[in-house]
């Protein structure tokens, strides 16, 4: 990283006026603990204008210089179900087929609408097409939110993924090795690689006013923690 201190911010605060928006693309839970925490002590202690409270530490990335990455899901227990049980509905659920995959290479799928799923030593690929009165959604057209509509909630009955325990999520750039980790140490029954969700389709849920699904992005760069600090 290189740091460049600005002793005249009136050039940067000009070229930032220009922007017609911004998009809060992580940190969504962060940015409204620190906001309730501003309005706490303005209420308790009537802090004015140049308080700390009303600021908190952000970086903005141009949209050209951000990367998505997959977030992936392992699954811990398929409730007593075997692998060509639970592959059989899968394909029920889905509305198609689950087909095994036998290519060369990652098997990270490679277009948007697919996902492949690790179990028992295979990697099986799934289409995930949205429900019908989901394909104009912004959010209900993402893969994540179709595996989540049409496999997990219908076929494992995980209704909440953020708080299900069965459910891990491997975000980034542990990839499809962490799943085949997983899975064949017994730590998971099963291991499924997402193609990532695009920048458009991200702008697209934040134009509508709705929010992602959870865990649906994993961004890059990343920035060492601890590089600035704000003294009071």
């Amino acid at each position: 990283h290189t740091v460049w201190r600005v002793t005249d911010p009136a050039e940067l605060e000009s070229a930032f006026r220009d922007l017609p928006c911004s998009y809060v693309a992580d940190g969504h839970h962060r940015a409204a603990s620190a906001s309730r925490s501003r309005a706490t002590l303005q209420e308790r202690d009537g802090s004015g204008e140049d308080a700390p409270c009303n600021h908190f530490l952000a970086v903005m990335f141009p949209s050209n210089q951000l990367k998505i990455l997959a977030y992936n899901r392992a699954v811990k227990d398929l409730g007593g179900v075997t692998i060509p049980e639970f592959l059989e509905k899968a394909a029920a659920s889905l509305g198609t087929t689950v087909s095994e995959w036998s290519g060369t290479g990652d098997p990270a799928p490679d277009s948007r609408g697919m996902a492949r799923l690790y179990a028992q030593g295979r990697w099986y690929t799934l289409k995930l097409q949205p429900a019908a009165d989901k394909q104009s959604s912004p959010t209900g057209s993402l893969d994540v939110a179709v595996l989540q509509d049409r496999l997990f909630h219908p076929v494992l009955g995980i209704e909440d993924p953020r708080t299900d325990k069965r459910l891990e999520f491997v975000g980034g750039i542990r990839g499809t090795k962490e799943l085949i980790r997983l899975v064949d140490s017994g730590q998971a029954k099963l291991g499924i690689a997402m193609f990532p969700t695009t920048l458009d389709e991200l702008l697209a849920v934040a134009d509508a006013g709705e929010m992602m699904p959870p865990k649906s992005t994993w961004f890059e760069p990343k920035l060492r923690s601890g590089l600035l600090i704000h003294r009071i």
